[in-house]
């Protein structure tokens, strides 16, 4: 090999290790973050519901008042537009000119999944398809159901898991999740929540678990413990909701801890979307809606 040779191949290794220096930075700015935050449209339902806002304001909401890119849209603020084709086409046309991801669907009012009257429960199963369909047409992963039931502990299960389960079956071909969030009633017990998702046993049936809906029942005082029932809900989990109501002066906020909370979440190895839901009265909807902002992205930052 000559000397020239030899010369060329030297400087071409440096070259190349130089280049890889300098690309280590870049590598690292592109390390993933621990989770992605996104913002449920509940947080904003006082403005919605005095039609300050519209449905299709909420993408752009999120965007530029916030700058958050993914949303979680409330059924009940479009309920019926879920089969209007030209109106999904335009809510996706929105979001997308946004650059605004779609993340899922919250249902209510659509009937109990856990209904005792076998015929009342599948129409509430079927009730939710159209919004399956929605979820499908923008994108979506989940919606998100409640499984609300009436009769002993077993016999809300038993009934819960098999709403749940023909629901998910419907849901499976649309590749789209169905989602149990902790909802008030025996679903605020994430023992019995998660032995019902265990009972329905489909991979594409989940939790959603809100840090703050633990209360099972209101007039007896009867509260479950967050903490608790996240750590057993997380297993399951496709999606995590940050409720929020007030904060102190440090910028915490005053019922859940954020930190301990969070650490939960990732101890499970979720890195997903975890979704602002404000619900305080001090704070305005948009002053709430970024305090809880700030405080996630300072536990992330934390965390890292």
């Amino acid at each position: 090999m000559n000397r020239t040779s030899t010369r060329r191949e030297f400087l071409h290794a440096t070259a190349t290790a130089a280049a890889f220096t300098l690309a280590r930075p870049a590598l690292a700015q592109a390390k993933p973050p621990l989770f992605k935050i996104s913002l449920a449209e509940w947080s904003l339902h006082k403005a919605l519901f005095a039609k300050k806002l519209t449905h299709l304001d909420f993408p752009r909401v999120a965007k530029s008042e916030f700058r958050i890119d993914a949303i979680e849209h409330v059924n009940q603020f479009w309920k019926d537009k879920a089969k209007d084709a030209s109106y999904v086409a335009e809510l996706k046309k929105i979001t997308e000119g946004e650059g605004v991801t779609n993340v899922l669907i919250m249902c209510d009012n659509e009937g109990n999944l856990g209904e005792p009257d076998e015929a009342k429960r599948k129409q509430a199963v079927e009730n939710h398809y159209k919004w399956a369909e929605a979820a499908r047409a923008l994108g979506c992963h989940s919606i998100r159901v409640n499984a609300r039931s009436t009769g002993s502990y077993d016999e809300q299960m038993d009934r819960a898991a098999d709403g749940l389960r023909k629901l998910s079956e419907f849901a499976a071909p649309l590749d789209m999740n169905v989602i149990v969030e902790n909802h008030g009633g025996l679903s605020s017990n994430g023992a019995w929540l998660t032995g019902t998702i265990k009972k329905v046993a489909l991979k594409n049936c989940g939790t959603l678990p809100d840090f703050g809906n633990f209360t099972i029942d209101k007039a007896k005082n009867e509260e479950y413990d967050r903490y608790k029932g996240v750590e057993e809900m997380m297993p399951f989990a496709k999606g995590v909701s940050a409720k929020s109501h007030d904060f102190g002066a440090d910028g915490n906020e005053t019922h859940t801890d954020y930190r301990r909370m969070m650490k939960i979440v990732l101890a499970a190895n979720y890195h997903g979307y975890v979704g602002i839901e404000y619900e305080g009265r001090v704070l305005d909807e948009y002053a709430g809606t970024r305090a809880t902002k700030k405080l996630l992205e300072t536990v992330r930052a934390e965390l890292s």
